[in-house]
């Protein structure tokens, strides 16, 4: 054999090769994205952990299982202290839709208290293990005050404002009566939506509810005689059951919500913008939350 077919059958070996392992990387990808498509349909996962900061991946994925005919129920799984207000309220809107569409089923893990448990309120269902901390329906907002500090030092803080509530919370200076007053009235603002929105998903009256709203925690087996609560169980069990609500018989195929492609400049970006939110809300201690205390950053 000369050189020249030699040649051509090692270059159309090499070729071969190359297209088999772009096929294999090709289809692990698709599988690591959560896409099967040997499976007609199945019950979706979506997770929530940590924090409740930024709800937007949690509500796309909420958004796009609503619009996925395979998927005909979804395991809402929390494990979280809870977080800001208005983050845990868009999630908990995206549930009241979804839910809507189709049977949404929440797993508590060890933790879904304050905005954890706002959050998880309008499922169809809602599991929580034994001993799983939850409740802690509250508001909370604090506030530092280093006026002390800066006079031992010898520092002074000028402000100029448009108006007498623009710097309320300020860290130099006391806080007076009616900024407490007005700071109080949205706290009890907020707190009577916690309160509405619990007693409308658990289907709950509204005193009741506003009786244990006193930011007390309660243990997965109290929430359940409280009807805080469906069932006590794993997360295998809230599988399970969407399974058998979305209608699905035999082993239900779990659905994960395919991975987001990041270009290494978007992390950047956002892992900066996540850091600098976390010290401003940290250094100036004016953040309004659903956030179980001694839980948080």
């Amino acid at each position: 054999m000369n050189r020249k077919w030699l040649w051509l059958i090692l270059s159309l070996g090499i070729f071969f090769l190359l297209a088999a392992v772009f096929s294999v990387v090709a289809v692990t990808s698709l599988l690591g994205e959560g896409k099967d498509l040997s499976v007609s349909s199945g019950v979706g996962l979506v997770e929530v952990k940590g924090l409740i900061v930024d709800p937007q991946e949690t509500v796309r994925q909420l958004h796009d299982f609503g619009k996925d005919d395979k998927v005909k129920a979804v395991v809402l799984r929390i494990d979280s202290p809870g977080g800001v207000v208005g983050p845990s309220q868009e999630i908990s809107a995206a549930v009241k839709k979804l839910k809507a569409k189709k049977p949404v089923i929440v797993s508590m893990g060890s933790v879904a208290a304050s905005g954890g448990y706002y959050i998880a309120a309008p499922a169809s269902l809602i599991y929580a293990n034994p001993g799983t901390i939850t409740g802690s329906i509250g508001v909370l907002m604090k506030f530092s005050n280093l006026e002390g500090l800066m006079n031992k030092v010898g520092m002074k803080a000028f402000t100029l404002k448009t108006g007498k509530f623009k710097d309320v919370g300020s860290p130099a200076r006391l806080m007076t009566a009616e900024e407490k007053a007005m700071l109080q009235s949205v706290i009890d603002s907020t707190h009577s939506q916690f309160v509405r929105s619990v007693a409308e998903g658990r289907k709950l009256p509204e005193d009741k509810v506003r009786g244990i709203a006193d930011g007390r925690i309660f243990s997965g087996e109290q929430a359940l005689a409280l009807k805080l609560v469906d069932k006590l169980g794993t997360m295998q069990d809230a599988v399970e059951e969407a399974a058998r609500l979305g209608g699905i018989s035999g082993e239900p195929h779990l659905i994960k919500p395919p991975k987001k492609k990041k270009l290494l400049m978007d992390m950047l970006v956002e892992e900066s913008a996540s850091k600098f939110t976390s010290m401003i809300r940290r250094e100036s201690g004016f953040s309004l939350n659903y956030e179980l205390e001694g839980a948080g950053e």
